[in-house]
């Protein structure tokens, strides 16, 4: 066989081969953006061995996913919902039911839904992470204050013994929980005691004894600049953002757990993926315990997955940079002892009205 035929038939051996090893999928997974986006392509599209895992940004809510269902044009395989979204894309059949036994157990042998620290809600989601709503301040802000300084829910309240400007976000959601426990409402008859008659007023009555004082925000990096600049000297912001300052930038801060409200983040598949098994292998992947964990390694948000949290602990220093992560998590068994977890189910149920009413309130 002469030299160049050899090339040839080599050349058309290799690229027949090459014919018949199937490409991987590429899996599309919406998200928010910003840094919790990269935490989940550090966390979870890089160690994903399944296909290629690409990440897009939206802007929350059904809207895109309704248009790409019902026009039978769908664009992402998965995505990164709340749990309002959660139960509605479920229940309006925009989401795909998962085979709850593919999951990956705990090392101690529950189930994923049996492992994970709230109530799984169907059969479309799978778990992410945890964030909350908490109270900081500029470590400095109260040294002259003859209280000293603030430590509790109801300190935030207190602008006489603590005085100073509030940074609130402008919304009703974990103000109205934190206006009650700072009135003496234990964490776990929240629920309860909005659902009675009175307690909305309650909790109300307490959001006026600091209305004066308060300062709105709607970007979840502006209460970290009133703060900074001392336009305030206490606000509530998301645990993330405090999180991000103190450990990547060295911001000086200091994080009231006490009262916090945590909030729930979910993933679920697109109906009508054109990619369902590289997508549902992506979601097996991403809720395994240590895909839970390694997401802390880049952002503190909690795992859903108690045994998650357990991997976190167990190998500290944790975070990227070679500092302990766990005093900066949300959903460790100190920083719940007096927190709520949001039920969206509650606010599901009631959010237009405490909406219409809250912002009536901020007008006033």
């Amino acid at each position: 066989m002469s030299k160049s035929l050899f090339m040839t038939t080599l050349a058309s051996a290799v690229i027949g081969a090459a014919l018949v090893v199937p490409a991987q999928a590429e899996v599309t997974i919406a998200s928010w953006g910003g840094a919790y986006t990269m935490s989940q392509q550090k966390a979870y599209g890089d160690t994903f061995t399944g296909g290629k895992a690409t990440f897009v940004n939206y802007n929350g809510g059904l809207g895109e996913v309704r248009t790409q269902v019902e026009s039978g044009n769908v664009q992402w395989d998965i995505v990164d919902v709340l749990p309002h979204e959660a139960r509605v894309g479920c229940d309006e059949g925009l989401f795909e039911e998962l085979p709850r036994h593919v999951f990956k157990g705990s090392a101690d042998g529950k189930s994923m839904n049996e492992d994970t620290m709230v109530p799984v809600p169907n059969d479309c989601v799978v778990p992410q992470i945890f964030w909350s709503y908490v109270p900081f301040f500029k470590n400095g802000t109260f040294d002259d204050n003859a209280a000293g300084n603030p430590k509790t829910i109801a300190d935030f309240f207190d602008v006489k013994n603590f005085p100073g400007k509030r940074g609130i976000h402008t919304w009703a959601n974990a103000s109205i929980e934190m206006a009650l426990m700072a009135d003496g409402v234990a964490a776990a008859d929240v629920y309860e005691v909005m659902s009675s008659e009175g307690g909305i007023d309650r909790a109300f009555a307490k959001l006026d004894t600091i209305k004066d004082h308060v300062v709105f925000w709607s970007s979840g990096s502006k209460p970290l600049e009133l703060v900074e600049s001392g336009e305030v000297a206490i606000a509530l912001a998301y645990n993330g953002r405090i999180g991000a300052a103190i450990l990547s930038e060295g911001a000086d801060y200091v994080v009231n757990w006490d009262g916090q409200v945590l909030e729930e983040e979910w993933l679920a598949m697109v109906k009508g993926s054109s990619n369902y098994d590289e997508a549902l292998a992506f979601l097996i992947h991403a809720s395994a315990p240590e895909q839970q964990a390694g997401q802390a390694r880049w952002i503190n948000y909690g795992p859903m997955r108690a045994s998650g949290l357990k991997i976190i602990a167990a190998n500290e220093p944790f975070f990227n940079t070679g500092v302990d992560i766990m005093p900066h998590m949300p959903n460790t068994p100190e920083h719940t002892a007096n927190a709520v977890f949001a039920n969206p189910d509650w606010w599901a149920d009631n959010g237009d009205a405490i909406a219409e009413r809250f912002t009536a309130w901020m007008g006033q």
